[in-house]
């Protein structure tokens, strides 16, 4: 805010300078387009999508910089309820959401909406129960809060433990959708391409903290919003004629995909039998690994070389026939003895994922069903039902309460100018979100319509060039193989990871490369602006509870701001190298860092401002419990790890949390009941914090130092 400067002329001139900020996007949206028509080459647009918005952000982060620790780590809390809003959409609106979601939807159908739920839901404890006391209270971080609400720097330390797994778990995820984006933009290597989006993420949050990226994640939400819209909104017009597709897609193009579901799945229509086809070759395969991986655990090395020596002799003797056999046969063979596995390792991992071909010899799951029972028996099925309604109610649970605990979502509500303005942040907060999220499911019914009547049933020979481009990011994202060998597509041949469907649907499709472009920056954006909050959480949590508060007290401004600079540097680089291995696909990622934030946080921080006989012993307990049940869950049944534990009733390591919550509470409770209570002290500020006045403010320092 200018020197001088009323509250209403700041938000008057932000509105200003953001409509400039929109036409100016959408003028260079439309030049690419012409550049298009013109015949520039798709990779020379990518790189100018990839490079404007980079660019565009550095510009923004440059002029915010700040040397002030208020602006560098609340933003000078001035910043407006909507734009707040608008800055804690574009936050929120991680990779997950505008990558995945719609990936999610795509490929579980009725079951993905536990996603929908339980992230929009978490918005309503947050009003409740969280943002405007902590507003209250002010100060700058979570672990603020835990230090002084609980007394000593224990609970401060383990909140900085917890912040710092929940936001490098979330954060890996952002940078894993990034180095999508760039390698498939622009040609880069995965690896490469994270490197290159980091340089994106730091340039805003090294230069100006939290003033910086609020003002960058406001212009980011516009691009996103501008991006997930467009294409939605063509399609729909395509398949219907009618720019609605949060109405038009269940009316009209759902029926549509039932009935192609239904003709897929009955062996009685020509499309039915040549599903069925391939999803018999699927089944003699996981059949045969089966049989494989049981007999090599009871022979190893023995084993492994009597089945080579077997496809040895196959070979000589299709050499040997008279009259010769086709030499497709003797290529076969000849392939078949290259990609035998060499080692019990090798041979495990290939035939554990042939194993795996079960799950695609299944019928095609209806998208409108609701927990489709899968087995060979009714009651195996009942079985599954009843696991598939467990784990959609356990993850709706742990992304609620995950929602309204997540340390970068909570510090946004830190940086408005009231107890006012935080709540009615949280409301714009909700709305900017729902624009997405109603459209989401849309967006994954239009997409899957299009494969079902476009891509099924096409020539291999006449493949779309979108498949080949994809398939050379990552094979685990796209991948086509002719099983039957009939030269034709059929549905079961077709793997498609849900990462892929929002930034491929232009490609898909067959809209114009402009709008692939334009989708890309929004996912950019997208992770750009959650990564840009998540490391500055992490760096922050290290810097000011860590090095300030309990290290150096004493440190001046600048060597605060620049311990946190160097810190925000080295996660920087950490969460990178991370990303390079891969650990998982993006939605997991980000499930685990909710369900570690539920564990860990949310028991404490309500608990905290709610009971005023929660207490130092009750949170270092409650806390520790949380975070380390949640934490060694996930250890335990995450296949990344290798350990493949026994799951606790059948809940997947995605809602850990359903375990670490209760724990928090238990161990709190526990804890403060065993140990004297707070002194009189505590409980005064627990009444401050509790009772915010609605147009009262609290000056930075009032509360908790």
């Amino acid at each position: 805010m200018a020197a001088g400067q009323t509250h209403s002329q700041f938000v008057s001139s932000l509105r200003r300078y953001y409509s400039f900020y929109t036409g100016g996007f959408i003028a260079f949206v439309i030049v690419v387009g012409i550049l298009e028509q013109l015949g520039v080459p798709n990779k020379i647009l990518g790189y100018l999508f990839l490079f404007f918005t980079i660019l565009l952000y550095a510009g923004i982060g440059f002029m915010s910089k700040t040397a002030d620790i208020g602006e560098y780590y609340v933003a000078g809390r001035r910043v407006p309820a909507f734009f707040n809003g608008m800055a804690t959409g574009a936050d929120w609106m991680s990779a997950a959401s505008f990558i995945g979601m719609a990936g999610t939807l795509y490929l579980s159908g009725f079951d993905g909406l536990a996603f929908v739920l339980g992230w929009t839901g978490g918005y309503c404890l947050v009003a409740l129960l969280l943002a405007p006391y902590l507003r209250k209270f002010g100060q700058f971080t979570i672990p603020d809060f835990l230090g002084a609400r609980f007394g000593g720097h224990l609970p401060r330390f383990i909140g900085v433990v917890a912040a710092i797994a929940c936001s490098f778990t979330y954060v890996i995820a952002q940078i894993y959708g990034v180095g999508i984006i760039t390698s498939r933009f622009t040609g880069l290597e995965f690896q490469v391409g994270v490197f290159v989006g980091l340089a994106g993420i730091l340039v805003c949050s090294f230069l100006g903290g939290m003033k910086a990226v609020t003002w960058t994640q406001v212009a980011q939400y516009i691009i996103l919003i501008i991006a997930y819209m467009i294409p939605v909104v063509w399609l729909s017009v395509k398949h219907t004629g009618v720019p609605i597709p949060q109405i038009v897609a269940y009316t009209d193009s759902l029926p549509k995909i039932t009935a192609l579901e239904n003709a897929f799945n009955d062996k009685t229509t020509p499309k039915g039998a040549k599903e069925e086809e391939v999803r018999a070759i699927f089944r003699v395969r996981a059949a045969a690994a089966e049989i494989r991986l049981a007999a090599m655990e009871s022979g190893k090395e023995v084993y492994l070389a009597e089945e080579k020596s077997k496809l040895t002799v196959k070979l000589v003797q299709l050499k040997a026939a008279h009259p010769p056999p086709d030499s497709k046969l003797i290529e076969t063979a000849e392939k078949a003895i290259r990609d035998f596995p060499t080692n019990v390792t090798a041979a495990r991992k290939i035939w554990t994922t042939e194993k795996g071909l079960s799950a695609r010899a299944a019928p095609v799951k209806p998208h409108t069903e609701a927990f489709a029972a899968t087995g060979n028996t009714p009651d195996e099925m009942e079985k599954n039902r009843s696991i598939a309604k467990k784990n959609f109610l356990a993850l709706i649970l742990c992304l609620m309460v995950g929602t309204a605990a997540l340390p970068h979502i909570l510090m946004r509500y830190y940086t408005t100018p009231s107890v006012h303005e935080a709540r009615v942040s949280v409301f714009w907060s909700l709305f900017f979100i729902f624009l997405l999220y109603i459209t989401a499911p849309a967006l994954a019914i239009l997409a899957k319509y299009e494969v079902y009547s476009n891509l099924v049933g096409t020539s291999f020979a006449s493949l779309p060039a979108w498949v080949s481009n994809w398939a050379t990011v990552d094979k685990t994202l796209m991948s086509i193989a002719d099983i039957n060998k009939d030269g034709i597509v059929q549905l079961a041949e077709i793997v498609i990871g849900g990462d892929l469907i929002v930034l491929a649907t232009p490609e898909i499709a067959g809209l114009p490369y402009v709008i692939s472009g334009l989708v890309a920056a929004g996912g950019l954006a997208a992770a750009l602006s959650t990564a840009d909050g998540l490391l500055l959480t992490i760096a922050n949590a290290m810097s000011h509870d860590i090095y300030y508060k309990m290290i150096d007290p004493n440190a001046s401004t600048m060597r605060r701001l620049a311990v946190s600079k160097g810190l925000l540097l080295v996660v920087a680089l950490c969460a990178a190298y991370v990303t390079s291995l891969k650990p998982g696909d993006i939605l997991f990622l980000v499930g685990a860092a909710f369900s570690l934030a539920a564990s860990s946080f949310f028991p404490a921080l309500v608990c905290g401002v709610f009971w005023k006989r929660a207490n130092w012993l009750g949170a270092v307990l409650g806390m520790s419990l949380g975070l380390g049940i949640c934490a060694y869950y996930m250890y335990l049944t995450y296949p990344f790890f290798g350990v493949n534990g026994v799951k606790w009733w059948d809940i997947n390591p995605i809602s850990a949390g359903t375990f670490g919550i209760p724990a928090g509470f238990l161990g709190i409770i526990i804890g403060s009941l065993i140990s004297p209570a707070p002194n009189k002290e505590i409980q005064d500020m627990v009444d401050h914090v509790r009772y915010p006045s609605l147009d009262g403010t609290v000056s930075e320092g009032s509360v908790g130092h």
